[in-house]
């Protein structure tokens, strides 16, 4: 099992003549996902690696006799991101992942609440998409096929990051320690994004196939106290080890400066990594110092939670 894709999700790629996008679509394409067709305006009737491309959503549907796609991926530039989700949302999409990053705040907001609306799922902006090991991946996650092949092998694992980079290292360190990943998800690294811990988490409960969630998380934001109060109000049955970055920011020096990603901005004691530590601890998330540190805090957890 898995969560949001599966072997018989089909989705699009929009902005799909983008030279990142075509990237993109080669990886996506070598690892077995189905692409059933893109989108940029101006350019219908154009293949990229096979897959035909359209001006408008709409007549990508009407050429495959009007069968809605379950997802697609957004890679268009972000003064037209907001208006390319809008088509996918209009015309029934309800998987959507948003590569494009620097997309103004207002748009993305509006985003998410047109998706909420229209009971769909978006992940990102600022992303690399979500992966079923040895099954699909929506987006650049992992990079080309062979690699993405070793880094995430089928396991027991579900991974959620805010890095796309590091999604990839923690998954590979699962696998390389024989857990495998259920399935992976880079939410993205902006300040607002569609899809945070604790609204993928219900996912992960009803996939059999998982047994525990790593979580990637930084300073900035208020992701880890939602998942925290996520877990104690619904008694959770798996386990979630945490690694967290950026510890340095709590100097009083670095409040609301960022690194890495738009959301990492402390904004005030809350934001900051030591806060955000006791907080998931409170909620009996435990907090690794180091990544190879994972799959032994992984193995425990499962092994206490099956002998409980």
């Amino acid at each position: 099992m898995s969560i949001l894709i599966d072997e018989n999700t089909t989705f699009i790629i929009q902005g799909i003549t983008g030279r990142e996008a075509i990237n993109l679509t080669r990886e996506c394409l070598d690892y077995g996902s189905k692409i059933v067709g893109g989108v940029t305006p101006g350019r219908k009737g154009r293949e990229v690696h096979g897959v035909p491309v359209f001006d408008t959503i709409a007549q990508l549907i009407e050429h495959n006799g009007g069968q809605v796609p379950d997802g697609s991926v957004v890679t268009v530039p972000p003064a037209g991101t907001k208006d390319a989700v809008f088509e996918a949302l209009y015309a029934g999409i309800k998987t959507i992942v948003v590569v494009t990053e620097r997309i103004p705040r207002r748009d993305v907001a509006a985003m998410v609440e047109l998706a909420d609306r229209n009971g769909a799922r978006i992940i990102g902006p600022n992303c690399l998409g979500l992966i079923v090991p040895g099954v699909a991946k929506m987006g650049g996650i992992g990079g080309p096929a062979k690699n993405a092949a070793q880094a995430y092998q089928p396991g027991s694992v579900g991974v959620m990051s805010r890095s796309g980079g590091m999604t990839t290292e923690i998954s590979s360190t699962l696998t390389a320690a024989g857990l495998g990943v259920s399935t992976a998800v880079s939410i993205g690294g902006d300040a607002i994004i569609g899809s945070t811990y604790a609204e993928l988490m219900p996912y992960f409960e009803a996939d059999e196939q998982t047994q525990a969630i790593v979580i990637y998380t930084e300073p900035g934001g208020r992701m880890e106290a939602q998942l925290s109060a996520w877990v104690k109000e619904n008694n959770s049955r798996l386990p979630i080890i945490a690694f967290m970055a950026g510890k340095f920011m709590d100097d009083d020096e670095m409040q609301g400066m960022s690194f890495g990603h738009a959301g990492t901005i402390v904004e005030g004691k809350e934001d900051s990594a030591t806060e955000k530590i006791a907080r998931l601890q409170e909620a009996g998330i435990p907090v690794v110092e180091r990544i190879d540190e994972i799959p032994d805090m992984v193995k425990k957890l499962i092994a206490e939670r099956s002998a409980a």
